[in-house]
């Protein structure tokens, strides 16, 4: 495979969930617009990295298709989204990973690299998106050599990404308040509601 043009960076999809707001259904394979929600920001990542991974606990089959690899929580029912977060870190192949959740199909490929370019500012610690004074810690970038302090922290029953980079004194990547990248469309309320994103 082509080397993405992150060289030195992997790229994790959060799919993993529950699903709650979708009725229970595997969010990342509720259609839109004709395709999976997954493969929206799968087609963004894909052209960045050549570690490309998905957390999913169900459907592998299906995930299969948008990831170098998968991989799953360690734990059953659905501990959220660190579990992901931590197999992710796990088998990351780069300096850092990045994290997307699979229900924001606006992101774009400068959203990405806007992260990239702030880590690469700041190599040792964590960037979290944020607007305003809201956190947004499922879109974010960690160097994978703290992967050993997250996984602590995790066993001492912590299981809030955003306080745990917070803790480990993460920059901010500063959006505008209505930056329409960072739409989670986890309902099928929202689904319906949102175009895809333009040039698609």
């Amino acid at each position: 495979m082509q080397q993405g043009r992150l060289k030195d960076c992997s790229i994790l999809l959060l799919a993993g969930g529950r699903g709650q707001r979708m009725g229970g259904q595997d969010k990342g394979l509720v259609e839109w617009h004709g395709k999976p929600l997954v493969a929206w920001p799968h087609r963004i990542a894909r052209q960045l990295t050549d570690d490309l991974l998905v957390s999913c606990n169900r459907n592998q089959l299906s995930y299969a298709a948008f990831a170098d690899r998968l991989v799953a929580d360690d734990e059953a029912d659905f501990p959220g989204p660190l579990a992901g977060i931590r197999a992710g870190l796990a088998v990351a192949r780069h300096r850092w990973l990045i994290v997307l959740p699979c229900d924001a199909p606006l992101i774009d490929e400068a959203l990405i690299t806007d992260l990239y370019e702030k880590a690469r500012a700041e190599p040792d610690i964590p960037v979290m998106t944020r607007r305003g004074t809201q956190w947004e810690p499922l879109f974010c970038i960690i160097p994978v050599m703290l992967a050993n302090t997250i996984e602590n922290a995790w066993q001492s029953g912590e299981r809030s990404n955003r306080k745990i980079l917070l803790a480990l004194q993460a920059g901010a990547l500063d959006l505008a308040m209505d930056d329409p990248r960072l739409a989670n469309l986890n309902s099928p309320e929202l689904l319906a509601q949102q175009a895809p994103p333009s040039g698609t």
